[in-house]
């Protein structure tokens, strides 16, 4: 078993009494491994008919799936080609709880690494608007490769605090995630890390941390816009007792019921400081109930009014010269057409979400989809824009197979002959995007990314 803090058990055997030793043993079993389909990639009919790995539901998200520990579902080509994303299994819940429709607006305020923007995406059909938000500067990073690998186009991906962005999006958005930084109390079996930062004192602090980002989160919710509030931890403190403190500041704010179904349990009133029976309209949960590590969920709308929104729509500055490089590169190499406002950050060419608000004076990193980049009268495709189309949307591609040698070499980087001389093309495996090439001369020089490319 792990070693486990010593005020954690005592504390989890006072919160459980007689469902402590279920909880406990749970860490002498394995942790539950799940991936979630792309479904802006692939359907579930076609890939489960060809992908190797072995994989069972996961009952509480639609796509979800678990597959065996001793798989490696993360050095498959079709993880390179974003046909799936590993997510741990409880955390699949908490996107299926905020269920975004095509075209609202929606705004995942914690989003690193891109587990639940990515699912919120899938579920808007790449339509609407998506801000996916982080505040640190090294995990902006994975969020944003995420939002990249699996093709999705509707989301600008910003470093920001959730006060600077509450300030700019007042009443915006229709729906709106806080999966609040927490003690990580539910992740110490997968991530045996997470407790050496733990303390009771470490607890207090991210609840206290929890309210100022609710705060925010709340000032950019429109009238009857919906608010997810999510944590991987078991404790109260940051849980129904954050939620409630809540509650109490913003009476025009209600919690709506979570259905609940395979294991998962209420929150608890008992744990809440006045008893408030609505608490168990919250969703925990618990790796003794479910095949996964604990979660924590709430689900409330804003009933009162809200400020009116008073920015912009972003428009586009790109130079004549830049719109016409690009639209040389479309017509001669693409049956697709750009129909989004295209965006210039000097050079690097961008097609922004629907409607995509004005982003001046924010800390952007990645303002939709990347087109590519305009160098000496001549347009190069970006690999963002490489796994967003299909065969269908170029003139030209070439087909790898996963029981073939030839794909290997392509994710190494290495060039490939041909015999044809098409220029840029778009490279699949088993028919699935992997990254553009360009033939020249019969052979076809490399453009995988350099950083992306495997080492054996």
């Amino acid at each position: 078993m792990l070693n486990l803090p010593g005020d954690f058990v005592a504390k989890m055997k006072t919160l459980l009494q007689d469902e402590a030793e279920p909880f406990f043993a749970t860490y002498n079993e394995e942790k539950a491994n799940g991936l979630r389909l792309n479904p802006l990639k692939t359907s579930e009919e076609r890939f489960l008919s060809v992908f190797p790995i072995p994989l069972e539901r996961v009952p509480f998200c639609s796509n979800g799936f678990y597959y065996p520990a001793e798989s490696q579902p993360g050095k498959h080509p079709y993880h390179m080609a974003g046909l799936y994303y590993i997510q741990e299994p409880s955390a699949m819940f908490v996107a299926e709880v905020l269920n975004p429709e095509p075209g609202e607006k929606v705004l995942d305020l914690c989003a690193a690494p891109g587990g639940k923007s990515t699912q919120i995406a899938g579920m808007m059909n790449n339509t609407g608007f998506l801000l996916a938000n982080e505040i640190h500067p090294k995990r902006v990073k994975a969020l944003s490769e995420n939002i990249e690998r699996l093709g999705i186009t509707n989301t600008l991906v910003t470093n920001e605090t959730p006060e600077r962005l509450a300030e700019r999006f007042q009443g915006y958005f229709d729906k709106i995630l806080v999966d609040a930084p927490c003690s990580g109390e539910g992740m110490f079996r997968k991530d045996p890390e997470a407790m050496q930062y733990w303390s009771c004192d470490h607890v207090q602090k991210c609840a206290n941390g929890q309210q100022h980002i609710l705060e925010a989160a709340y000032a950019m919710l429109k009238e009857g816009g919906i608010l997810v509030y999510s944590t991987c931890t078991f404790s109260p403190e940051e849980n129904e007792q954050t939620v409630e403190q809540f509650l109490q500041n913003h009476p025009d704010m209600v919690l709506l019921p979570i259905e609940k179904h395979h294991g998962i349990q209420p929150g608890k009133a008992e744990w809440t400081k006045t008893n408030l029976q609505e608490i168990s309209y919250t969703a925990r949960l618990w790796p003794h109930y479910v095949k996964g590590e604990g979660h924590f969920v709430a689900k409330m709308k804003k009933i009162g009014p809200a400020h009116e929104w008073k920015g912009k729509i972003a428009a586009s500055n790109v130079t004549k010269q830049q719109l016409r490089e690009y639209q040389t590169f479309e017509k001669e190499f693409l049956h697709w057409k750009c129909d989004k406002t295209i965006y210039a950050f000097e050079q690097h060419l961008f097609a922004l979400p629907d409607e995509c608000p004005n982003f001046d004076g924010l800390k952007v990193v990645r303002p939709g989809l990347h087109l590519g980049e305009v160098k000496k009268n001549r347009f190069e495709p970006n690999h963002a824009l490489a796994l967003s189309l299909t065969r269908n949307d170029v003139k030209a591609s070439i087909g790898l197979h996963v029981n073939e040698p030839d794909y290997i070499k392509y994710l190494r980087g290495e060039t490939l002959p041909t015999g044809n001389d098409n220029g840029w093309v778009l490279v699949t495996v088993d028919g699935y995007s992997l990254g553009w090439g360009k033939e020249v001369k019969g052979t076809l020089k490399n453009y995988y990314p350099k950083g992306l490319r495997i080492l054996s």
